[in-house]
């Protein structure tokens, strides 16, 4: 059963970067330029090893619980291991020194607890600003208006790395309004490169989930988040 899953997820993971494949050439755009992230948070750490093992060392999970221990299940392995859920701030000194990219950073306190944990472990972390685009009430993070007064004080914070946005489309709507969500976070992008300020940078866009990746990369993603479509026939 372990050599069916191994086969099933390296399918599934050829079959995924098939289509980011093109979806990029589909817009104009070079493949290279759009990174897979493979979120486990559904799944075993055994289950989350095979898809390592198959050739993705960029993995997710959405709850610090849960990076605790697969982080500790994979022990010295090269994973680059990314949080693109909540984090309380109570969380952080336990998560940040485990994290390569942060992908929700959704309040200026926890920017404030991250630059402090950061400072004692003397590295930078790399961080995207988590952007409640769709508007929904349910959702993380800062409202699009409120991003650009927020960055002179996140350009004061010298052990956070902020590289982009982040967000995640509506709950409903289909592919139309998941495209309509991408373009806004895309052009909040563009104006905040217009001032940005010293040491900060507006490269990522991570955006796309397995239901609707295609339209986040026809809208510019650098990023996309896949967990169901890896584990299609696993779980």
């Amino acid at each position: 059963m372990q050599r069916d899953f191994q086969e099933i997820i390296a399918e599934n993971l050829a079959r995924v970067r098939g289509r980011i494949d093109d979806a990029a050439r589909a817009a104009g755009r070079d493949p290279n330029e759009v990174t897979l992230l493979g979120v486990t948070k559904y799944v075993e750490p055994d289950v989350a090893m095979l898809l390592f093992d198959a050739g993705l060392a960029d993995l997710a999970e959405s709850r610090p619980q849960q990076l605790w221990r697969k982080a500790d299940s994979f022990g010295d392995l090269p994973v680059r291991w990314h949080m693109v859920g909540h984090m309380q701030r109570n969380k952080v000194r336990r998560s940040a020194p485990l994290i390569s990219v942060l992908h929700s950073l959704d309040s200026p306190r926890l920017a404030v607890a991250l630059n402090s944990i950061m400072a004692e472990e003397s590295r930078r972390l790399p961080a995207l600003i988590e952007v409640n685009i769709s508007g929904d009430e349910r959702k993380h993070g800062f409202m699009p208006d409120d991003v650009e007064p927020l960055l002179s004080d996140l350009a004061e914070l010298p052990h956070l790395e902020i590289r982009g946005l982040m967000a995640m489309a509506a709950l409903e709507g289909g592919p139309d309004r998941a495209r309509h969500d991408f373009a806004a976070l895309r052009r909040l992008r563009e104006r905040l490169r217009r001032n940005c300020p010293p040491g900060l940078a507006m490269d990522e866009l991570s955006m796309g989930m397995s239901g609707d990746f295609a339209e986040a990369i026809a809208e510019g993603a650098t990023i996309v988040r896949i967990g169901t479509a890896l584990f299609e026939g696993v779980r």
